[in-house]
């Protein structure tokens, strides 16, 4: 197996059930357009959030590293339409690019997208009463992951969804003497999971069009 295979199962799986539509695949071009990293999900990981925030019953979620906003348009059509989803986002660049695709899938009234280092921003939405949230997606810098993790339980409704992206660093996160801030951050996040009773979790490897990667799932109990 390869990623030029894993990549073609990918398309297919997209073409046939997952079916994204003009919206989706206008945020990738603008996305592209723009320089933004390509490190989006792919459709079908895209479509994954967007199922587990409908069967979590998200009215609001949280997620935490916007991109240019392709995730953020999965997870918020899984809300009802009085639903919100707040995205957080340190680069302002990114965010602009991020509004516009938002706009363009016409969820501009369920989204707001917050510029600002992460751990600027949490604190901010518990003091302003946001929280709790149903669903939460981390996707950002891997160095600090484990203290997004601990700002989603504190910030989570019973019952609430966590997701978090690029867990397995191609492998690399078994290696306890890897060197890499990223593999170190990952490691310290999944100790801080199996640390922290309030959840349950598990993570799956994955292999697709992004190559060999994976993510942590994680409950909050009731």
């Amino acid at each position: 197996m390869n990623e030029r295979r894993w990549s073609a199962v990918d398309a297919y799986f997209t073409k046939t059930i997952v079916k994204q539509d003009a919206a989706l695949e206008a945020a990738l071009a603008a996305n592209a357009t723009a320089g933004l990293p390509q490190i989006d999900v792919s459709p079908p990981h895209g479509k994954l959030l967007h199922l587990l925030a409908r069967m979590a019953g998200t009215r609001k979620a949280l997620e935490i590293g916007a991109l240019g906003g392709y995730s953020t348009i999965w997870i918020a059509r899984a809300l009802p339409q009085d639903g919100r989803l707040v995205t957080l986002e340190a680069s302002e660049t990114h965010a602009a690019v991020a509004r516009r695709n938002i706009a363009r899938a016409s969820l501009s009234d369920k989204v707001e997208v917050r510029v600002a280092p992460a751990l600027e921003s949490l604190p901010k939405i518990e003091a302003e009463g946001l929280a709790p949230f149903d669903f939460v997606f981390i996707d950002a810098d891997k160095e600090q992951t484990a203290e997004y993790f601990a700002w989603a339980v504190k910030l989570a409704a019973p019952g609430a969804a966590i997701v978090v992206d690029n867990v397995i660093r191609d492998g690399r996160v078994a290696h306890a003497k890897d060197r890499d801030a990223r593999v170190r951050g990952i490691r310290r996040f999944l100790e801080a999971v199996a640390a922290e009773p309030r959840v349950t979790a598990t993570t799956l490897q994955t292999v697709g069009s992004k190559g060999y990667d994976g993510f942590t799932l994680a409950v909050v109990g009731r």
